[in-house]
């Protein structure tokens, strides 16, 4: 697949390096899911789902239960889901989903990381058609062939099954999300090192040079942006 899921987000917690973004952007998910439906991850799958990839990041506690107390509390608070689509150098195409209370603004800021960086924002639909939803599950301790087989006798076809490093890797169909984690957690497996709904892109590209590091600091400024949520592309980088 291109993408060792493991280093990624080392690499992202390593970048915030006091992870207060990342809190922030969990806080302001889990919050905006559980204001959507029930501010309980037992009936709210969406919910659960959140909850179950901060876990992978290590957001504490504290944080998950702020952001659905404060969903309960009734606050007037509200944000917009945004999705943007655009191009960086040479082929390269960028997907960046937001989550703002200021629309405008999201948009201008968006833009301006695209302009001033080698890039140009597209239509709806312009670089998504390019990618793949998909449920990508992570966990270390088992071999590919102990996965498989507890996936088999848990009747789940997944798309693809791969050792990076030292995890084992799933992806899945999004509807198959929750199902793959069920199989396994019912064979002892509490924990997962990744738990993702993601956007892969179906081919990649490779920058070199003065592509790449304009590439590169395209993607630092998007990631900068306060109300950006996720990020995704499909350069292949060298450190992915």
């Amino acid at each position: 697949m291109g993408r060792k899921w493991n280093n990624i987000k080392e690499k992202k917690a390593a970048k915030d390096s006091n992870t207060s973004r990342i809190y922030a952007r969990f806080g302001r998910e889990i919050y905006v899911v559980a204001k959507q439906g029930e501010p309980n991850p037992e009936s709210n799958q969406a919910l659960k789902f959140v909850i179950e990839r901060a876990k992978t990041y290590n957001v504490p506690r504290a944080i998950i239960d702020r952001a659905i107390e404060k969903a309960k509390g009734g606050s007037d608070e509200n944000y917009d889901e945004l999705r943007y689509e655009g191009f960086g150098p040479n082929g390269s195409m960028v997907i960046v989903d937001a989550l703002s209370n200021n629309v405008n603004r999201t948009a201008s800021e968006v833009r301006a990381a695209f302009n001033k960086n080698g890039g140009s924002l597209g239509v709806s639909g312009s670089a998504a058609y390019m990618f793949d939803q998909t449920a990508v599950i992570g966990l270390e301790g088992k071999t590919v062939d102990e996965v498989l087989e507890i996936l088999m006798n848990a009747d789940i076809d997944v798309r693809d099954l791969l050792e990076e490093e030292d995890a084992v890797i799933i992806y899945a169909e999004p509807d198959q999300f929750h199902a793959v984690q069920e199989a396994l957690r019912a064979e002892g497996i509490a924990e997962f090192s990744v738990a993702e709904l993601t956007m892969l892109p179906q081919t990649y590209v490779t920058l070199d040079g003065d592509a790449k590091a304009q590439f590169e600091k395209l993607i630092d400024v998007l990631e900068d942006l306060d109300d950006v949520q996720q990020i995704y592309h499909n350069v292949e980088l060298d450190d992915e």
